[in-house]
């Protein structure tokens, strides 16, 4: 039997069958000058982070040695105090009883960069409500998927699940209603089962505070009276916020409202047991009435902000970023006044009738508004422009803040 001669066939000559592999795309410039961007900042990050720790350390060092000398008037100690409590949200709280929605339904509009700044937009939310004297009772996020949920899975090891008084969903924010419609018919039911388990407890805890009030004699009856009282009371208290914790999750579709720029009703106050939604999505306009028609086709009410009547001199368009209208929202709950609320959040760029200068064109954008000839009753204001100078300082402060105070957010 002859050996067989036949020489192996080499793995490196491509075959016939087998196509050539494609070569690489090159990058465009514009994408290797991201690249290098997002590496200098990633270089120069532990430093910053280094600086600003130092600095705040050296403030506490100087407050500190000027109230040891007596140096410290009264003033500036209570602006420091004031400031401290303004940073970490301490000081009593008086929740504004309206819940606040960010429907989070649009990552396939956006691009890479700009699921970046909506994240950062929302924690900019959760901050800003967390710190706020009268928050908001509850916030919601909803339609959570995609790359916006990957990006708040990988900050902080998913901070975002330990944010208190939010609540996230991977449902839209239809949810609200079909839970409610559904809990509607149960309503009298479960009322009558509370009605009755309240009474017997009622009955039972009064029976255990008659009992103690026969058994305890003595200098220390009162106390111990008091505390079979107060005992009953805080179970009344724990089956009370239970009720609203599970309320909190459902609202009448009647009372939902969908902020858009592209309604036509004006947002006049907000109402205590109302929802209002805010459209999730960094897509710098790109998009035309994108929240308004999913408004119109949930069946929802749908209102814009009364950007227009309180400052008609803006030359510009009504578009904000989720965190920007979240704030004007709640600088209107302290207030009761649209045209403080407005100014304290919008830019005061956009109070410049020529407007942000892109070679040219806003300044005829704004020309043509004053001639009649524009839409006058819009108003720009870019994320990306917000974006790129705070999203990293604003969330590694907040990592800060959470390593010194083990607060809840990233």
């Amino acid at each position: 039997m002859q050996p067989d001669t036949t020489p192996p066939a080499q793995a490196s000559q491509p075959t016939e069958d087998a196509p050539a592999a494609a070569p690489a795309q090159p990058l465009s410039k514009n994408a290797q000058k991201r690249l290098a961007k997002a590496a200098l900042i990633a270089e120069h990050k532990k430093e910053r982070r280094a600086a600003e720790k130092e600095r705040r350390k050296e403030k506490k060092r100087i407050l500190a040695e000027k109230r040891a000398a007596g140096e410290l008037d009264e003033d500036e100690d209570e602006d420091a105090r004031a400031s401290k409590k303004r940073r970490t949200g301490a000081g009593p709280k008086r929740p504004f009883k309206a819940r606040v929605v960010v429907d989070l339904g649009f990552d396939d509009k956006m691009q890479d960069n700009e699921v970046r700044s909506l994240v950062s937009q929302l924690a900019y939310t959760y901050s800003a409500n967390r710190k706020a004297e009268q928050p908001f009772e509850h916030l919601l996020f909803t339609s959570l998927n995609g790359r916006t949920f990957t990006r708040m899975e990988g900050m902080s090891n998913a901070a975002y699940k330990r944010w208190v008084n939010a609540e996230w969903w991977t449902e839209g924010y239809e949810r609200l209603w079909e839970q409610s419609e559904a809990a509607n018919g149960e309503s009298l039911s479960n009322e009558q089962a509370s009605t009755i388990s309240e009474g017997e407890g009622t009955q039972k805890g009064a029976g255990q505070v008659n009992d103690q009030k026969e058994t305890v004699e003595g200098e220390d009856a009162p106390a111990a009276i008091g505390a079979a009282e107060s005992k009953a009371e805080q179970a009344r208290r724990t089956r009370g916020d239970r009720d609203r914790q599970k309320a909190s999750s459902t609202a009448p579709k009647e009372s939902v409202v969908y902020l858009t720029a592209d309604s036509q009703d004006e947002l006049t106050e907000l109402k205590e047991g109302e929802t209002y939604i805010i459209g999730g999505i960094c897509d710098h306009n790109r998009y035309k009435n994108l929240c308004f028609d999913k408004a119109e086709s949930s069946g929802i009410r749908s209102a814009r902000l009364p950007i227009g009547t309180y400052l008609a001199s803006l030359k510009t368009r009504k578009v904000l970023t989720v965190n920007q209208t979240f704030e004007i929202l709640l600088n209107w709950v302290e207030t009761r006044d649209w045209e403080q609320a407005l100014e304290a959040v919008i830019p005061k760029r956009k109070f410049n009738n020529e407007g942000r200068k892109r070679g040219g064109q806003a300044g005829r954008e704004g020309d043509a508004a004053e001639d009649g000839g524009g839409d006058e009753d819009e108003i720009v204001v870019d994320a990306a422009e917000m974006e790129e100078a705070e999203q990293a300082d604003m969330l590694g402060a907040a990592g800060n803040e959470q390593a010194e105070r083990t607060t809840e957010i990233a």
